[in-house]
């Protein structure tokens, strides 16, 4: 292992030979951290405040039309001021953040000592530390970062899912944890939402089986006249829209009930986890065809919108708030229309049975592998970690990742309180008629940090849109999660994340492809068969052997 830093290090001088002889902070190639060794500091010299001033290096992004100097936000104001650590940020604005990042990762003049908000993908975290621009971190956490080996050692998998195959940490995660297992507020995504309003206007109860909301969604239609007089809606009533293949919108919740249950909630990879677990494609079981078999019998019924497979997020919106939904899908049925309180979600509905398979890596909550890294250019990794460390603390990451209190503008996320024990704690504040998007992208700053469950009530109290979709889906969808596992968010080798990348685009691209087409025109026997053969001939067996090797070492 020694010697893989050595050749590390190696290649990075060699590409800083290439280009200038100093880099932006006078640094030479000379000094850049290979990261061979862990820099050993005394405890004492990294209690905060420190006794002299010390100045770091970052890089981060910010939104459009916001702060573009972080030192200007209150967040890093107060974390100066406590740690007596200056920060000379080099910023980025969100919308160039791809492109000049990835430019910078490649020229160490061009590096800080960290990327705080550096959203690295596997591949990327993988790339830069065998080129040697990052340094591995897990003796520097065990070390000097109390908070996060704090959450570490609460939770483990957290820890599991940081660590490469090479055993090493090459980035901070991001963690926000809401709910937790099946009741994790990530555990259904494309959430389906009825309107109550419509039901009750023409006395129907909710529906519970497939059978049973399709005349619901036909009772919608035949109806129509009178719906559009009751509520005053211009233009044509549409029994149910969303937008096919597109995460949230989509509508692939109501198959889950079809052959043994799986559904096909995971359109970015289409796989799912059984009891025993062996890692399957979804868009391969029985349930699958017969479940689109049975969504293609409502689009010829003119029950699904029939702009759903190419509209825009901002058509879809417009006809949601125009009022002429009877059944859409989002993460939040706010997003889609007006009246929030005319709507609840629809639960499981039975097919063959009744089930509803969890969200894959949502029994972790929110988690982002390459949030923040410490490149090459450090010279105070220890330092650098201790001031990052200050990010995992229990006040600090829930101001980081919504907002702060005590600005000096109109409106705060946050307002400084106590909890039932007289401690501080951070209580959510009313925002008026101010945007909750906006007021978040003024005041939080992002970068890493950990957001615990049991943090409500004690450190900050729970956002109101997030306790409310977690009550949803505890009342309406949890007891129908009949499925034990769920894909988790494993750590692969660069070789095997290379292979799925080529993998991946064929396979996904043929089962969406192939899930548009039957909805619109059915399936035969024939159709079925040659799909299903050119989904092996895409390699799907191969493709399937990749996750599973991972889900077997996740569990060993």
């Amino acid at each position: 292992m020694k010697k893989k830093f050595i050749k590390r290090g190696i290649a990075f001088v060699l590409a800083t030979a290439m280009l200038l002889p100093l880099t932006a902070c006078g640094r030479t190639a000379a000094s850049l951290n290979t990261g061979e060794e862990m820099q050993v500091v005394d405890l004492a010299e990294l209690q905060f405040p420190l006794a002299e001033k010390k100045t770091l290096t970052g890089m981060i992004s910010y939104p459009a039309n916001t702060e573009s100097n972080p030192n200007n936000r209150t967040i890093f104001k107060r974390l100066q001021e406590n740690t007596n650590v200056e920060i000379e940020w080099m910023a980025i604005q969100s919308d160039q953040w791809g492109d000049k990042i990835a430019l910078n990762m490649s020229n160490p003049n061009l590096l800080t000592d960290f990327v705080f908000t550096a959203n690295f993908s596997d591949n990327d975290l993988l790339r830069y530390a065998n080129y040697g621009a990052i340094i591995p971190l897990e003796e520097y956490i065990d070390t000097y970062m109390p908070n996060l080996k704090a959450v570490f050692d609460k939770y483990p998998e957290y820890r599991k899912m940081s660590t490469g195959v090479d055993g090493h940490i090459w980035a901070l995660p991001w963690i926000e944890q809401l709910g937790s297992g099946k009741t994790a507020i990530q555990s259904v995504s494309e959430m389906p939402f009825i309107n109550k309003k419509w039901l009750d206007f023409l006395g129907l109860e909710m529906p519970e089986t497939v059978d049973e909301f399709e005349q619901t969604l036909i009772a919608f239609r035949d109806h129509a006249s009178e719906l559009q007089k009751e509520f005053g809606i211009e233009g044509s009533i549409i029994p149910m829209s969303c937008i096919v293949n597109d995460g949230s919108q989509d509508m692939a919740l109501l198959i889950n009930g079809f052959g043994e249950g799986y559904g096909d909630g995971d359109q970015g990879r289409h796989i799912a986890v059984t009891d025993d677990l062996k890692v399957i494609c979804t868009g391969s079981q029985p349930g699958f065809r017969a479940g689109l078999e049975w969504l293609h019998k409502l689009y010829e019924e003119g029950l699904i919108d029939s702009e759903a497979f190419t509209q825009e997020w901002s058509t879809y919106v417009a006809k949601g708030k125009s009022g002429r939904y009877g059944v859409c899908f989002s993460w939040d049925v706010a997003n889609v229309v007006d009246d929030f309180n005319g709507w609840v979600p629809l639960p499981a509905l039975t097919a063959d049975v009744r089930n509803i398979t969890p969200e894959n890596e949502s029994f972790t909550s929110g988690y982002d592998r390459g949030r923040c890294v410490v490149t090459a250019v450090a010279t105070e990794p220890a330092l650098v970690c201790a001031w990052l460390d200050q990010m995992y603390a229990p006040l600090q990451s829930p101001q980081n990742n919504w907002g702060t209190y005590g600005e000096s503008d109109d409106f705060d996320i946050f307002e400084m309180g106590t909890n039932d024990a007289g401690e501080p704690m951070l209580k959510h504040a009313a925002l008026g008629d101010a945007s909750p998007v906006e007021v978040r992208e003024a005041e939080s700053v992002n970068g890493p940090l950990a957001v615990l469950d049991e943090y409500y009530g004690v450190y900050v109290t729970c956002p109101d849109d997030a306790q409310y979709r977690l009550d949803w889906i505890k009342d309406n969808f949890t007891e129908d999660m009949h499925t034990e596992y769920v894909y988790p968010k494993v750590f692969m080798s660069r070789e095997d994340t290379d292979r799925l990348s080529v993998l991946n685009p064929d396979i996904t691209s043929h089962i969406n492809e192939f899930r548009s087409r039957t909805i619109m025109e059915g399936c035969t026997d024939s159709d079925w068969n040659e799909y299903i053969n050119k989904l092996n001939a895409y390699g799907v067996d191969e493709y399937l052997s990749i996750f599973q090797k991972y889900l077997n070492s996740f569990y060993e």
